[in-house]
């Protein structure tokens, strides 16, 4: 082999703002397939992805549930990292955007095309609500849907036709935080120039992506490439930009990118290095693994940026195709947009992996997830062939002889040396990302080997020939060995069990060359088992209905009436005991009451009865209210609760803080107090009238 290599890939970032599905196994096995090859060859090969943490969808989402964006981004992050721990996939380390590195990335990025003049600003019109004094986003807009008529829609895309439009497309617009018709403002910009990198990005895209995928990105070059807007307004989860009185935030598909550098810095301070010694390492391969539905980031913005803060750029950018489902889209209705934990559920891993190999190339082309080619397949290649070999040949030698290996016959070395010739082949094929034609090339060889111990029949020779007989297992038992090496890659916890079979330590690709021979095998343990019809049936009939109950919820959302800004009538007067003295209902209006979410709370320990509370009531505010409700709640029981707010209530500077505003509690005090929450479909920043 050539000297070891030092390689770096890297995998599209999952969003957390929901869950890994199948069609993102797609590209983290591949990425996973290869990076275990490389470093099964001596390779150094680090596997580096994150969560992407930022945007609107983030922010409207935690509003939804009532909880933060740093709590919703946390929880993202445990089931995203378990599913993919559980389906193998061994990460050299899985970060997340919302990181110190990643914001320092950002900012030196901006300060670098800053400095180079490949930034602008311009004024354009964006809707802003009056009421709550701030431009909104898409996901901040609701209205009626211009295709279907469906109401209470984002502005950006409708949830029940799936259609694409501007909140200007829209009827009945409406700010979905308090119910009021935005106006259009106009709100300053930043923009990166693009077409300053035309020329640069016209060589560069040939010599890093496919031809397939370079002739269409070139097609985008036909006329100037356009500046691409890099900032947002407030409110806005993510990275402020230097400059702007946080007033403008990074587009997520600034910092999105950046992540891949920022946590690959993670993983170099764990070595005791820093990022400049990985990714700026001349003689370090650098590869992205990503889907063809964001090619133009990754082969147009991504090393317009990249170039513009002088750093360099990956060797390639690997692009792959879509997941279909018994040749169609993956379907929500039929059950096929499958999350990885619903597959979990029901069936193995390893079955998901091997399948996948056998469909997976370099190209771009979809591939298909045939569920009954799916069992026959496993049930009749991964089971029924090479399977066959070790639970053949290890239970016989352990239950029918002594448990010792000899030395294989004649034909039995040289079908080991064809085995072992093919090495190079596969190698290959894995190194070419054809892991189709790698997997058709080890079943080839289980073919043969099945064909051997079939024509030799030791079974049938056990007692008439003994010495002949272990030769024959001894030789299969070999073979298997070979193969399951090879599958490594693809199946390294059933490669582990055949290691523990044979008494060996953890393979590397070379061990190919090594041939067992007289030594025991440890008791055999069931290495597979077959794909189950009706388990199959089961996962599919789960993910429909995980589906029609998201479908549903989306549904009454949006037939849910939007909160309207004119005041309703005047409420009843609430029995108190006395007889309060009544009030003017323009008296009543002057009070602000909000739902606020309860993000963060604490004892005052010199205090007896004050709890001091950070309150977020909407709009990217935090209040800080301090409460006398100390003595019937403690700290933790209030954080994540949503309650409703005096919001305008006049601060008042207390001893242990400004207190800016008020929680509603009933009750005559003490340990006698109740604090008011809202109905669960209220959300943080709606005002209550």
């Amino acid at each position: 082999m050539s000297q070891k290599r030092k390689i770096l890939i890297t995998c599209a970032l999952p969003y957390a703002n929901g869950y890994i599905h199948l069609g993102h196994l797609v590209e983290y096995l591949q990425a996973d397939f290869w990076a275990r090859f490389q470093n099964m060859r001596g390779n150094e090969c680090v596997y580096i992805c994150a969560d992407d943490t930022h945007g609107t969808p983030i922010m409207v989402k935690a509003r939804e549930l009532g909880i933060t964006p740093e709590q919703l981004i946390a929880q993202s992050y445990k089931e995203h990292t378990a599913d993919f721990a559980d389906f193998q996939v061994q990460f050299s380390h899985y970060g997340s955007t919302n990181s110190p590195e990643n914001k320092a990335l950002c900012e030196y990025f901006y300060k670098k095309m800053v400095e180079g003049g490949h930034t602008r600003s311009q004024a354009i019109k964006q809707l802003y609500c009056d009421h709550d004094k701030m431009f909104l986003p898409d996901r901040f807009v609701k209205g009626t849907c211009p295709k279907c008529g469906a109401k209470e829609q984002y502005g950006d895309s409708c949830d029940v036709c799936g259609s694409t439009y501007s909140p200007s497309d829209m009827k009945d617009v409406h700010c979905s935080l308090c119910g009021t018709t935005p106006v259009l403002k106009d709100s300053e910009s930043i923009f990166f120039k693009l077409n300053d990198f035309k020329k640069y990005l016209e060589e560069w895209i040939p010599k890093h992506s496919s031809p397939e995928i370079s002739k269409k990105m070139l097609e985008w070059f036909n006329e100037d490439l356009h500046d691409l807007d890099i900032s947002r307004d407030e409110p806005y989860f993510g990275f402020p930009i230097p400059g702007t009185n946080n007033k403008k935030f990074f587009y997520v598909w600034v910092d999105a990118p950046m992540g891949y550098m920022s946590s690959t810095e993670q993983w170099a301070k764990a070595q005791g290095k820093s990022l400049q010694d990985i990714w700026q390492d001349p003689s370090r391969e650098i590869y992205h693994f990503i889907g063809k539905d964001i090619a133009r980031f990754h082969t147009i913005f991504w090393p317009a940026f990249l170039k513009a803060a002088e750093l360099r750029s990956p060797n390639q950018v690997f692009v792959h195709g879509h997941l279909m489902v018994n040749g169609e889209k993956m379907s929500k209705s039929k059950g096929t947009f499958i999350a990885a934990r619903t597959y979990l559920n029901h069936l193995n891993p390893e079955h998901l992996r091997y399948y996948y190999a056998t469909k997976l190339n370099s190209s771009v082309d979809d591939i298909d997830l045939n569920l009954e080619d799916f069992v026959n397949r496993v049930n009749s290649d991964l089971v029924g062939k090479i399977t066959n070999l070790g639970s053949r040949g290890g239970q016989m030698l352990k239950k029918k002889m002594d448990g010792m290996m000899s030395t294989p016959d004649t034909e039995g070395a040289k079908l080991i040396k064809l085995a072992q010739d093919k090495g190079e082949v596969i190698a290959a094929h894995f190194e070419a990302r054809d892991f189709a034609k790698a997997t058709t090339e080890i079943r080839s060889l289980a073919d043969e080997a099945n064909k051997y111990f079939d024509e030799k029949a030791p079974w049938k020779t056990l007692e008439a020939d003994p010495v002949g007989t272990k030769q024959v297992i001894t030789t299969t038992l070999n073979i298997f060995r070979i193969l399951a090496i090879y599958l490594k890659p693809v199946l390294p916890h059933y490669t582990a069990k055949v290691a523990q079979l044979l008494g060996e330590k953890d393979y590397q690709w070379s061990d190919i060359h090594t041939v067992l021979s007289n030594r025991p095998i440890n008791d055999y343990e069931h290495l597979a088992t077959r794909v189950e019809g009706d388990k199959v049936k089961a996962m599919v009939e789960e993910g429909r209905k995980i589906n029609e109950e998201i479908q549903a919820a989306k549904k009454a959302s949006s037939t849910a009436p939007a909160a309207k800004s004119a005041a309703p009538p005047a409420p009843a007067k609430a029995d108190t005991g006395g007889t309060p003295a009544e009030i003017e209902f323009t008296d009543f209006e002057k009070v602000d009451l909000r739902i606020g979410l309860v993000v963060e709370a604490e004892e005052i320990k010199e205090a007896d009865k004050l709890l001091r509370l950070k309150v977020d009531i909407g709009g990217g505010q935090i209040r800080q209210i301090i409460s006398g409700i100390k003595a019937a709640y403690k700290p933790e029981q209030l954080v994540g609760r949503k309650v409703l707010v005096c919001v305008n209530l006049k601060p008042r500077k207390m001893k242990f803080g400004m207190s800016e505003g008020m929680i509603l509690a009933a009750g005559n005090g003490g340990s006698d107090l109740f604090v008011l929450s809202a109905d669960e479909g209220a959300q943080v920043g709606q005002r209550v009238k």
